[in-house]
């Protein structure tokens, strides 16, 4: 069986080896996580609540390691490394002050109420992009309600899957409960399968996600799928252009363009068009691409070879069609997997650039006819993670946002960020079901209804 290899992106130099698990240690792992889960799920939620905020405290103890860790692993930029971090003992915390309330039975007459009760075993399986964050923001509503917790990271992010299992267990979950599942895809057709595995969420491409959601139905297992996304920020006629430019532009190259909620289509009405691309690309040149270990660093590199030339063909297929880069657009030489800020104009429908994801630091710059126009060309796509609008009328753009963006998550005049208090999750192919606030922690449980005579 072949091992692990983690390399670091920016250098291409191996990190380190790891031996993957054999079918037998796996069997161990996942009959240890049920005998364990039972004793765990007839804990109270008060009682289990002091082990999530021991874990958000360990994660800011160990914030610059981990940090470190992530940015050798999939290049992100040392600032925001520390910053996942952040938010990620920040979830930590807003689980453990919240979930015995949001877990709390709610009466519905005389004798009669709905409890909450665990499920059993979860299998989680997360990316790379979001290495540590991806992880808490499902993990910890799921041990706070009472699970167990299977990983499956990213093979390229094991260092930091390893690092996230010792901190839980150094925060005092017993170390059945949670572990990393170092395996290929493959075997995991075996995990699903298996009797005590009760659930699966997956947060990934759409191909895995249907991938996964196939083996969870054949089994009959409860899945949630967190997939891609083509989020369209849509900037009005009455919109502050500079305002609009400066959020879009953050939005965009983000974790250097790698997230699935990143703004990535930028939809503009004919008054402002002008005006707004000039901006962006005025602000876009400003981003500083290099070694990520750098404060100053604004995107490293990507996380593989493999991603950067996906991206670079998806780039060199839209200008063929009719786009024109006016900011990069080239793959560069040299070590890593570096690819350019690059801001594309004149995107369609057909291209690559609006049709597809573009996982990496690529904009795309729409021209719409009005305001009708520029949210039925958002909504021309097969996702539907995330959305905003720019409008000086906050009611009018509100309204379009609440109700004709056909998305999960909506924005007016700012940027969809994440947030533990808030569902999170989408529509269309963006995948179904929701992490993060009580609506995360109430997925994987047992909506279980009492009644007494």
């Amino acid at each position: 069986m072949q091992p692990v290899i983690t390399r670091n992106p920016a250098t291409d130099g191996e990190i380190q080896r790891y031996d993957r698990h054999d079918g037998a240690t796996r069997r161990g792992i996942m009959a240890a996580a049920r005998a364990a889960q039972a004793d765990f799920g007839r804990l109270s939620a008060s009682d289990r609540a002091p082990l999530l905020a021991q874990l958000g405290r360990l994660l800011l103890r160990d914030k610059e390691k981990l940090a470190r860790l992530a940015t050798a692993e999939m290049g992100k930029p040392i600032v925001q490394a520390r910053k996942e971090v952040e938010k990620s003992a920040a979830a930590c915390d807003y689980y453990a002050e919240n979930a015995a309330r949001f877990l709390a039975d709610e009466p519905v007459g005389k004798g009669k109420y709905v409890a909450f009760r665990p499920l059993g075993t979860i299998l989680i399986v997360m990316p790379w992009n979001f290495p540590y964050w991806q992880v808490i923001r499902c993990a910890a509503p799921a041990l706070a309600a009472g699970n167990a917790v299977l990983l499956k990271h990213s093979d390229n992010t094991t260092g930091c899957s390893l690092e996230i299992e010792r901190l839980i267990h150094e925060a005092g979950v017993e170390t059945a409960l949670f572990r990393s599942l170092i395996t290929d895809h493959d075997s995991l057709k075996e995990v699903i399968a298996d009797e005590s595995v009760r659930a699966v969420s997956l947060t990934g491409s759409e191909r895995a996600g249907a991938a996964v959601a196939e083996l969870a139905g054949k089994h009959l297992k409860k899945t949630v799928l967190e997939l891609g996304g083509s989020d369209a920020y849509l900037i009005f006629d009455d919109a502050d252009v500079e305002k609009a430019a400066q959020i879009c532009v953050d939005a965009r190259y983000v974790n250097s363009g790698q997230s699935c909620v990143a703004a990535k289509r930028f939809i503009a009405t004919p008054k402002v068009f002008e005006s707004f691309r000039e901006a962006f690309v005025a602000k876009a040149r400003l981003k500083r691409v290099g070694d990520p270990t750098l404060e100053a660093t604004d995107c490293g590199p990507m996380a593989r070879s493999d991603l950067r030339d996906g991206v670079a063909k998806q780039v060199q297929s839209s200008l063929s069609r009719g786009a024109k880069a006016l900011v990069g657009g080239t793959t560069p030489g040299g070590p890593g997997s570096f690819y350019p800020v690059t801001v594309l104009d004149g995107v369609e429908p057909g291209m690559a650039a609006f049709d597809e994801e573009t996982f990496g630091p690529v904009a795309a710059l729409v021209r719409a006819k009005d305001e009708g126009d520029a949210i039925s060309l958002a909504n021309r796509s097969r996702y539907g993670l995330g959305g905003a609008i720019f409008s000086r009328d906050v009611a009018k753009a509100e309204k379009w946002a609440r109700e004709e963006l056909e998305v999960g998550f909506s924005a007016v005049n700012a940027a969809v960020v994440s947030d533990a208090k808030l569902p999170f999750g989408g529509v269309k192919l963006s995948g179904y079901g929701r992490e993060l606030g009580p609506f995360g922690l109430r997925e994987f449980v047992n909506v279980k209804a009492v009644t007494i005579s």
